[in-house]
């Protein structure tokens, strides 16, 4: 069975192909937005074949498919610092200082906008976050582990718990979310597991 357009993981030169190719996928669709990202306009930026674009991809939305999986295959690694608020205060950190990013900012809000209408880019867009959370959960589940957190806490819950508020102040007000806004939303996830809310 051959791989969807997008999914193969090549090296060489045709990795260098798709790396440029993403990046400027990722340049569009924080310029312009989805609306705007058309095939023909990446390959030209990227310099390479159109041919090339749309065999590999077929298409925007599963160039948009592999510009996300590639973002989650970038993503920083989770940094632990031995408790549980600690590390929910980086992994708030890490997400506002992305949604503070220029580029990194206006991409997530193109593609949260187009997953909204778009099936393939909202199946991209929930394969991301779901790379991310799972990446992130073990500091949960070893905080379980040290009795910092009731027994059967759901890790997962916990995680999008500490990055929903920032997101939704990004989407709802435009305003990119401070530090401050970070801290309280890892202390709000933090309190809310300490007292049982994602336990069950």
């Amino acid at each position: 069975m051959s791989a969807e357009p997008g999914t193969v993981r090549p090296g060489g030169r045709t990795a260098r192909v798709r790396a440029a190719v993403l990046r400027a996928a990722g340049d569009i669709l924080a310029e312009q937005g989805f609306d705007r990202l058309d095939l023909a306009d990446v390959a030209r930026r990227a310099e390479v074949g159109k041919t090339t674009v749309y065999r590999r991809w077929g298409s925007v939305t599963g160039l948009v498919a592999d510009l996300l999986a590639d973002m989650a295959e970038q993503s920083l690694p989770r940094e632990e610092t031995g408790s549980v608020l600690g590390d929910l205060r980086a992994n708030a950190s890490l997400v506002q200082r992305t949604l503070a990013d220029p580029r990194q900012g206006a991409l997530f809000r193109a593609v949260i906008a187009a997953a909204a209408c778009d099936p393939r880019t909202a199946q991209a867009l929930r394969r991301f976050y779901e790379v991310r959370v799972a990446e992130w959960a073990p500091c949960v589940e070893q905080g379980v582990a040290r009795g910092e957190l009731p027994h059967n806490t759901s890790a997962e819950a916990v995680v999008r718990a500490v990055s929903a508020p920032l997101y939704y102040e990004l989407l709802t007000t435009g305003t990119v979310p401070d530090p401050a806004a970070a801290d309280r939303a890892a202390r709000a996830a933090y309190e809310a597991a300490k007292a049982g809310v994602y336990a069950g």
